[in-house]
């Protein structure tokens, strides 16, 4: 199926239950077992279906079915946030004495969580140029779990070059993570790219209405290959868990990583999505693919104006043919589009917040991929407790105002903020 139909119809049969068309809510905690025997096959894996919904849900269940279609993969799993979505991809590799290798231009939440967070667990980070990943290669050693990176950064709107970073983590045996919350599964799919693992927050464009938090990861066929092969670096999932009875992730014939970020992270830690979040995305990710190349229409034009203001010094914006990640978007993303997201740059911190407060139709908040346009200042924000070296090296700048183009009729967004920068 395509990913129009893919995004309505995957994952959930009408004709089973009451012939609900809609998915319906299971709005509960646990779930009531034929008999003792039947509870004890659950929990010995000798039969599959609900327990309690910490670790699975069946409206749930239809959302990680449709997202891991739409991305190509064999596999997702839901969690309550973006943030324990990336945790979990991490934490499912690395333990105290590892490392993973992250881009140099990240989300400010994704970098304090996997440069200091993390950090207490004893896995340390070290940093990819992801232009080019000119230096990636001798970062890698034998302690070395993952290299994780977003497809489309945010606020820098840079595109990582995914290729390269795949060709070179799979000639040294290790899994590649990609945050692809601002590209969204409409626009790019980096599994398609050789990409074994992929992140979203679904609260962004997913959503799309800043009404529901969540977050995905969804795995890549042939993973237990992967893991075999490399067995020295990922022995936990070649060896047995001796929390689950002995079991031998790779000897389980489901997909290795989702299925044991179920039976020991979720299990553990617990952070779940709610039901009704979840049915709530799957309402909003019927429409994913007609709003996100309307955000990226929209963002196009505000784009080409604010590059020909005289008050903006730089725009930073994918879909233009001056930018510098140009190319890189039309070899990546589906018809060259760019989402949502823009980033530009003033003369001064005082004429970013002086635009911040003038704006009429855009929102200050720190949300994006909303259907409303949203509009804040990431050094003081969302970047605000990385320190001066790491902004620099994000490429946040105290100058840099960031955009979330909404759904709006473009003229209206270029008037409003015309007179705000005037």
């Amino acid at each position: 199926m395509e990913k129009e139909t893919i995004a309505i119809h995957a994952g959930y049969n009408k004709k089973q239950g009451n012939g609900e068309m809609s998915v319906p809510i299971s709005q509960t905690t646990a779930y009531a077992f034929r008999d003792s025997e039947h509870a004890a096959n659950l929990f010995a894996l000798k039969e599959l279906g609900p327990i309690y919904t910490r670790l699975t849900n069946p409206t749930t269940d239809v959302l990680e079915q449709r997202f891991a279609q739409l991305e190509g993969g064999a596999a997702a799993i839901c969690t309550s946030s973006g943030q324990a979505a990336i945790f979990y991809a991490i934490a499912n590799v690395a333990e105290a004495g590892d490392n993973i290798i992250i881009s140099d231009k990240l989300y400010g939440g994704a970098v304090t969580l996997l440069t200091h967070t993390i950090k207490r667990f004893g896995i340390s980070a070290k940093v990819f140029k992801s232009d080019d990943a000119s230096n990636l290669e001798e970062l890698i050693d034998d302690k070395t779990k993952a290299i994780f990176f977003e497809s489309l950064s945010n606020p820098q709107i840079a595109i990582t070059d995914v290729e390269k970073v795949v060709e070179i983590a799979k000639r040294h045996g290790v899994l590649t993570i990609c945050d692809n919350t601002v590209a969204s599964a409409a626009l790019f799919n980096p599994i398609s790219w050789g990409v074994d693992v992929v992140v979203h927050s679904t609260s962004k464009y997913t959503n799309g209405q800043g009404t529901a938090i969540g977050g995905i990861v969804v795995e890549r066929d042939g993973l237990a290959e992967f893991f075999k092969a490399n067995s020295n670096r990922y022995s936990h999932f070649t060896t047995p868990d001796e929390s689950y009875h002995g079991l031998v992730y790779t000897d389980v014939p489901l997909p290795n990583f989702c299925l044991r970020i179920r039976l020991a992270l979720l299990r553990d830690i617990g952070a779940t999505q709610a039901p009704f979040n979840s049915w709530l995305l799957i309402q909003t990710l019927e429409t994913l693919g007609l709003r996100v190349d309307k955000h990226s229409d929209n963002a196009l034009e505000v784009a080409k104006f604010l590059e020909s203001h005289p008050k903006v010094k730089a725009v930073n914006y994918p879909g233009l043919k001056s930018n510098k990640y140009y190319d890189k978007a039309q070899k990546y993303f589906k018809g060259g589009k760019a989402s949502g997201l823009i980033s530009f740059d003033v003369e001064s911190f005082e004429e970013a917040k002086r635009i911040i407060d003038s704006v009429k139709l855009f929102s200050v908040v720190v949300n994006i991929g909303d259907s409303k346009s949203l509009i804040t200042h990431p050094a003081s924000t969302t970047h605000s407790q990385m320190s001066p070296e790491e902004l620099v090296k994000a490429g946040v700048n105290p100058v840099t105002v960031r955009l979330s183009i909404g759904l709006e009729n473009p003229v209206d967004l270029i008037e409003d903020l015309n007179q705000a920068l005037n």
